[in-house]
């Protein structure tokens, strides 16, 4: 774990680009919720529904080569998408970089790093 952050990383069998990845796991049941495909920036995630704005389940890729992916990253981050990118930004700035710690500790924090093992090992179960 990386201060507040815990992180797993995942192999597939057969290489994926984001849209294929989410068509594949879309439909299953996972402890974070419904997966969901999310633009980020100039990317493509896969989100779980948010505990707060500081913590949701993110699948990305961990690769940085050009897409299809056949490794990821599961982890806890601030909530995906454009309109929350720019609310946590301009909230992270208004406030020296203080409103983003409640991400790193307490319940809220602690349930989100339990959620991205949970996802991790209910994707290996799926044998991608």
């Amino acid at each position: 774990m990386a201060f507040g952050f815990k992180i797993r990383k995942i192999e597939t069998t057969r290489k994926y680009t984001m849209e294929e990845l989410y068509e594949a796991i879309r439909d299953k049941q996972f402890s974070a919720g419904q997966p969901e495909l999310t633009k980020h920036g100039a990317t493509l995630i896969i989100t779980f529904p948010p505990i707060d704005r500081n913590n949701q389940i993110w699948i990305s890729p961990g690769q940085m080569k050009k897409a299809p992916w056949s490794k990821f990253i599961i982890t806890k981050n601030e909530v995906a998408g454009m309109t929350s990118l720019a609310a946590n930004t301009a909230l992270s700035a208004v406030t020296n970089g203080w409103s983003d710690l409640s991400g790193s500790f307490g319940k809220k924090a602690k349930t989100a790093e339990a959620l991205v093992v949970a996802t991790y090992e209910e994707l290996l179960t799926l044998e991608l």
